[in-house]
């Protein structure tokens, strides 16, 4: 905030005030993408470049930020370092956490400069080689790290990735960032190392089953809901709407960018988003939300009551109880608080109230995405 509070991060040279700064830094360390002014418009190279140290640290957790210090300087891990690293991982051990905190650490960084490199040589063309790095870079790690911020504001301020949308190889790159970064750290270090669908843990097979199944299910419903809407997929052909259709699916589950406007999807559109959002990505991943096993373990044990059955068993495996209650419980409390906050919203500021439900359920899940209010908040509704 205080960074962002200085005159030299902004474009114009004038500072912009406290609370929009404070918003601006809770909304890229927290990966959420929310914005009250386009960023390339407002922001200096200089404010782009805080904007993207927060969004890595946010996106890969502070511990996996603060082990990167570590390694260089060949540090000497020790007990508590361990235990934090497994926790930031959400694994339940610490054998072998600091390999696999590596593996992520690097991981990452090399996921995130094949994204900036495959982003790069589109733009360059276009765009020369300085727009084109910076672009590259910007948006594999804002991706990546499901943070929604964009940079595209010098072509089309304010359009997002709307400016893309007819662009297969960028929509492309950013829904494989997305996906990976969603997926969870755990998860694809495991399905690296082992590769055989039966050895991998009942938690991965579960991960892959339910993101395929939301990207899927996403995908077809927004496709059938928006196919001719003039406001958003109706003038484009039909390989683009499918492109447009899957971008939306992947990007609404907390990345946060828009190939389409948001504000004139429909009303049914808008609920579909909102579910997706709630759920979010995976575990121990850059992405927010309920989490995808937590959902499955609730329609699981929705779908064992139905068969009056008293244990929720998957793949052979029992779910104890213990855990069934811990996703009911986080369940409630993430739908009773964006219900509260979409209701606050909507009595603090001038917006109806279902996009004010858009836009507490996308803040809450660092999801990004609004509906056009976000700049028409009032004080209470920013903070």
């Amino acid at each position: 905030t205080a960074l962002l509070t200085l005159p030299a991060a902004s474009r114009s040279g004038q500072s912009c005030g406290i609370l929009d700064a404070l918003f601006t830094a809770t909304s890229a360390t927290c990966v959420t993408g929310l914005v009250l002014f386009d960023t390339w418009t407002q922001w200096s190279g200089f404010g782009q470049a805080v904007l993207l140290c927060m969004i890595e640290i946010g996106g890969l957790g502070f511990m996996t930020a603060a082990s990167f210090v570590i390694f260089l300087l060949h540090k000497r891990v020790g007990l508590r370092q361990r235990m934090l690293m497994a926790q930031a991982l959400s694994v339940n051990d610490m054998d072998g956490v600091v390999n696999l905190q590596k593996w992520v650490l690097f991981g990452s960084l090399g996921i995130q400069f094949v994204g900036a490199l495959v982003l790069f040589l589109r733009f360059l063309p276009e765009f020369g080689v300085k727009t084109a790095a910076v672009w590259g870079v910007f948006h594999a790690i804002s991706a990546f790290c499901n943070a929604g911020f964009d940079i595209v504001g010098s072509i089309a301020p304010g359009a997002n990735m709307i400016a893309f949308n007819d662009d297969p190889v960028v929509l492309i790159t950013l829904m494989a960032l997305i996906t990976v970064g969603g997926l969870g750290f755990f998860v694809w270090e495991e399905v690296v190392r082992v590769r055989k669908w039966k050895q991998l843990s009942v938690y991965t097979r579960l991960v892959l089953l339910m993101s395929v199944s939301l990207i899927l299910v996403g995908a077809v419903s927004f496709c059938a809901l928006e196919w001719n809407n003039p406001a958003t997929m109706g003038t484009m052909s039909a390989p683009q709407k499918i492109l447009n259709g899957f971008f939306q699916s992947v990007t609404v589950r907390t990345a946060g960018f828009a190939s389409v406007d948001q504000a004139g999807l429909t009303d049914a559109a808008k609920a579909i988003s909102v579910m997706l959002m709630l759920v979010g990505g995976s575990s121990g991943s850059t992405a927010g939300g309920i989490k995808t096993v937590t959902v499955v373990v609730l329609i699981l044990f929705i779908w064992s009551r139905i068969r009056g059955k008293g244990s929720v068993c998957v793949f052979k495996r029992t779910v104890p109880d213990h855990q069934v209650m811990d996703a009911m419980t986080i369940a409630s409390i993430v739908v009773g608080l964006a219900i509260f906050g979409g209701i606050f919203i909507s009595a603090t500021s001038p917006v109806g109230f279902t996009d004010a439900l858009y836009e507490s359920v996308s803040a809450l899940a660092t999801v990004g995405l609004t509906a056009g209010v976000t700049t028409s908040l009032a004080i209470p509704a920013k903070i």
